[in-house]
């Protein structure tokens, strides 16, 4: 089946309504090489997390032609309900099991505290729903191997942010990469920190720490651009040993604040990424022209402009042209938090995606390796990989 444009979908959508409406809520994929089996309609989105990482995802899908909102579930059900009627969504629930009895709904967008992400997302795909999940996707690299392949054993998917490799700066990277422009490559470094969080404990607690909420994004970012990692060496500590929490008062900080990993990529590339909750952070998220992340070859150099989440531009420079020149600084439509609404366009139209389950779980297992790198004193080998480029 030929994919569906925007256009098309638009067009199509309001004769499509009445159809959607007895239309089954669950549809089966094909692989994830030979594309989907498309929706032809809006996604029927339920999201369960109303805490502050929602505030970024409710406006975006609000906006997004390929998605409705149906319910939203939050543990404390006051948030629910005050973002539903500021969002006019009908629908507001306590629990994950009384929002999958409720309103039928396709996708389950889960913004929930991480060390949540795997038992939800396991809930949810054995109740018959894709996952789209903020990051990490799951707690430890084999638990996101089993949600995907019960996923799959379905006729379901799960994905996981970060939608890093989603930005017009990423591309141009990945271009100039696939192009050879950099040469061999032989390097590359990111860097991602603040001063930690304040209104929640999780980020400091067991399953948290600051690789899983910040590192990630650069460890995506740098494999995405240099390619499958085979071994990881880490050093990681807890610089701050308490932390005041709003509500709680002062708790005791039991993952990393404090995190330096090196990867070994498979064609030979050396990467490093730091990241903590202990970084004075001059970097203002409004017209930042700080460098945070850098890729190096053996005949040109390219620094991102702000964060990989949040990129203006990239700075290049050659052996031809040696004085950097600024590229790219148009973001265009990209923003963070838009991986959800990519979601409901694939399943609406069938368009596949940047974002791939496979390069979420090799993040997840490096991750997992740093952790296991600094409790044993030794490199940790790799074993998983995705398809490199991601950008053709």
């Amino acid at each position: 089946m030929e994919n569906v444009t925007r256009r098309d979908f638009i067009g199509k959508v309001g004769t499509l309504g009445a159809v959607a409406m007895v239309a089954p809520t669950v549809f089966s994929y094909g692989n994830e090489t030979t594309g989907i089996i498309p929706l032809n309609r809006k996604v029927k989105v339920g999201i369960i997390g109303c805490g502050s990482v929602s505030r970024m995802y409710l406006p975006h899908l609000s906006e997004c032609p390929y998605a409705e909102i149906v319910s939203l579930c939050d543990i404390k059900p006051e948030r629910a309900r005050k973002s539903a009627s500021e969002f006019k969504v009908t629908n507001t629930y306590a629990s994950i099991e009384q929002m999958l009895a409720g309103v039928p709904f396709d996708l389950l967008v889960n913004l929930t505290d991480m060390q949540e992400h795997g038992r939800l997302n396991r809930i949810a795909i054995n109740a018959g729903k894709y996952v789209w999940s903020e990051k990490p996707m799951a707690n430890t690299y084999n638990e996101g191997k089993e949600l995907t392949k019960l996923a799959k054993s379905k006729g379901l998917r799960i994905w996981g942010a970060p939608a890093v490799v989603n930005s017009p700066q990423f591309a141009y990277m990945a271009n100039q990469i696939n192009a050879g422009t950099m040469g061999i490559l032989s390097a590359g470094h990111g860097s991602y920190g603040h001063e930690g969080p304040e209104w929640s404990s999780f980020f400091y607690e067991k399953l948290g720490g600051s690789i899983p909420d910040l590192g990630v994004y650069n460890i995506a970012t740098l494999v995405g651009l240099l390619g499958p990692v085979v071994s990881v060496t880490a050093i990681l500590n807890i610089v701050r040993p308490t932390r005041e929490i709003e509500g709680k008062g002062t708790i005791k900080v039991e993952e990393e604040d404090n995190a330096h990993i090196l990867m070994e990529h498979k064609n030979g590339a050396v990467s490093h990424i730091q990241c903590g909750f202990n970084y004075v952070n001059s970097h203002s998220y409004e017209g930042d022209e700080n460098t945070t992340l850098s890729i190096i070859g053996s005949k040109g150099k390219m620094d991102m402009i702000g964060y990989d989440w949040y990129p203006f531009a990239v700075d290049i420079a050659t052996r031809e042209n040696p004085r950097f020149k600024r590229e790219c600084t148009d973001r265009g439509t990209y923003v963070w938090q838009e991986g959800a609404s990519v979601i409901c366009e694939c399943l609406a139209t069938g368009k596949e995606p940047l974002i791939n389950v496979d390069h979420a779980l090799h993040v997840l297992e490096i991750i997992e390796a740093a952790r296991a790198s600094q409790d044993g004193r030794k490199r940790i080998d790799v074993k998983s990989t995705f398809k490199w480029p991601i950008v053709t």
